[in-house]
């Protein structure tokens, strides 16, 4: 049982997604469609959201896995939305990495697409990213 852990959370068997400042390690294991996210039943982790449980489970609906295979997530940084596509993207590429037929099905959909989009730096003489002092003619 103990090797088989170990086999369950190698670097080859891992799924990296990214989404703003949310970071997801995600690792699928044979099982009934239950979701672990950082050692929190997933349900309760969202805060039952269930367009995020949706959003989570959309590339194994896509491909009919979503009863074979059990989500275990660990995530950190940003908030729940960048969160979830990040634990999206993590488990859309880990499907492509068992099967890369997978690849043609996901990614006309989305689901392998990395949403790039950060928060702008702060420029000086700014308040913030653009916003300006107000302006005073006298």
């Amino acid at each position: 049982m103990n090797s088989q852990i170990n086999l369950l959370f190698q670097k080859s068997n891992i799924g990296v997604g990214k989404r703003k400042k949310a970071t997801a390690r995600v690792f699928l294991q044979p099982g009934k469609g239950d979701l672990i996210i950082n050692q929190i039943p997933g349900e309760k982790y969202l805060q039952y959201n269930t367009s995020y449980i949706d959003r989570i489970k959309d590339p194994l609906k896509k491909l009919q896995l979503e009863e074979q295979f059990d989500i275990i997530a660990i995530s950190t940084g940003g908030g729940l939305t960048g969160q979830t596509e990040a634990i999206q993207l993590g488990i859309a590429r880990l499907l492509c990495k068992f099967e890369p037929s997978n690849r043609s099905i996901l990614k006309p959909c989305g689901f392998l697409t990395r949403d790039a989009r950060i928060k702008e730096r702060k420029k000086y003489g700014l308040r913030k990213a653009r916003k300006a002092p107000q302006y005073s003619k006298r």
